[in-house]
């Protein structure tokens, strides 16, 4: 009997893949559920339940949370990364690490096979089996609803067939919840036009009065929420998402380009990630030097691409994260939020590393580092060479 490790979420596709690999393959299914921040122990119980129901031999539940941050998030906040200024990465970085536990879940179980519930249609294909080619290059790459281009009305007719009993109404959406945000797909995004149904939002709009917060960053990661100071940033992010979420804070349609080439709709609701990542800039933008701000977004948004397309595993990822670490020590300093139904605002920053100082001059008003006979010079000096380029070319057309 083939031994198979399956990435499990409890949701309608792996569910699929379980009965299919069990009774139509006569697989040995041993399932794996990597929680990023998605569900608290109830659920992780539940999914266990669900698993041993549908006929698995082991289930293991791993705790991917606070390495989750310091492999990835960390870097995505140090470089303010939105993929087309848009969406905070949610999906595509919680799948790497998603696949790089299961990868060592096959080692562990010396396992013959290892499956995923991907479709053949979108990004996290890639993601999953190129981390498995280069981490367990010996073991076999299952895809029941990629190689059998299953719809999700199929998945469901053959699953109530086998009398698999779950909230089907519910798998009309795909859902995929972890510290960095929640994605959702569903009918609405499957066009160009459409947006999704208030019902469909994992969070609902609980709070309608505006709150201000203090987020507190030491070197670039967020220590403290108002005045609660945390052990470790992901306890500081899942906090910050019961003050925002309920806002409706964070939600929006992306429209991307995919790996495979073809372009995707997904909605999202990513409030922590959202304010974080503008805070974050905000801060920045008082405390770096022009030139770090102009290198950051440049490699960031390289970093932020690869990423995206699964390639974590590239040694150039390790050298812009140690760019994007070096830039973070004088990133420490308060921000301060307004929180309102929809939407936020940052109103400022305090930070003993402030580079906008009033003892070097007051912006558009009054300066008290140097005198209006230096600027003179600098701007003679500093428009030198167009200068040149001009004359130079005058005197040519001339003649």
């Amino acid at each position: 009997m083939k031994k198979v490790v399956l990435g499990f979420s409890g949701g309608l596709d792996t569910t699929y893949c379980v009965k299919y690999l069990t009774l139509e393959k006569g697989c040995e299914v041993h399932s794996v559920i990597v929680n990023t921040g998605g569900f608290d122990e109830a659920e992780l119980k539940k999914i266990e339940e669900h698993a041993y129901k549908l006929g698995v031999k082991t289930h293991t539940t791993v705790d991917a949370v606070k390495g989750y941050y310091d492999r990835i998030i960390k870097y995505l906040v140090f470089g303010n990364s939105l993929k087309n200024n848009t969406y905070p990465l949610s999906v595509s970085a919680e799948r790497l690490v998603q696949a790089l536990h299961i990868a060592d879940h096959v080692k562990a179980l010396n396992a013959d096979a290892v499956a995923h519930g991907s479709t053949g249609a979108g990004n996290d294909q890639v993601r999953f089996d190129m981390v498995f080619h280069i981490m367990i290059p010996n073991a076999e790459i299952i895809t029941p609803i990629r190689d059998l281009k299953l719809s999700r009305e199929a998945e469901i007719a053959y699953l109530k067939e086998k009398g698999v009993e779950m909230n089907f109404e519910k798998a009309a959406y795909s859902i995929n919840k972890g510290l960095w945000g929640t994605s959702v797909g569903g009918r609405e995004t499957l066009n160009s036009k459409g947006l999704l149904p208030e019902s469909a939002w994992p969070t609902q709009v609980t709070k309608h009065e505006s709150e201000e917060v203090k987020l507190h960053f030491e070197k670039g990661e967020l220590v403290a929420v108002n005045d609660n100071s945390f052990s470790h940033p992901s306890e500081a992010i899942q906090y910050l998402q019961t003050l925002a979420g309920p806002y409706g804070i964070g939600r929006d349609i992306h429209v991307g380009d995919t790996i495979i080439g073809i372009k995707g709709r997904v909605g999202f609701e990513a409030a922590a990630p959202m304010v974080i990542l503008k805070a974050h800039h905000a801060l920045e933008k008082h405390v770096l030097t022009k030139w770090q701000l102009s290198w950051k977004d440049n490699i960031a948004n390289f970093y932020g691409n690869w990423l995206h397309e699964g390639q974590i595993l590239d040694p150039v990822m390790r050298d812009m994260e140690a760019f994007l670490q070096s830039a973070q020590q004088n990133v420490t300093g308060d921000v301060f939020v307004q929180l309102q139904p929809y939407r936020f605002q940052v109103i400022g920053i305090e930070s003993n590393y402030d580079l906008m100082s009033s003892k070097f001059g007051k912006y558009g008003e009054m300066n008290t580092g140097w005198t209006g006979d230096d600027v003179r010079g600098f701007s003679k000096i500093f428009g030198n060479q167009t200068s040149m380029y001009f004359q130079v070319k005058n005197d040519a057309d001339s003649k």
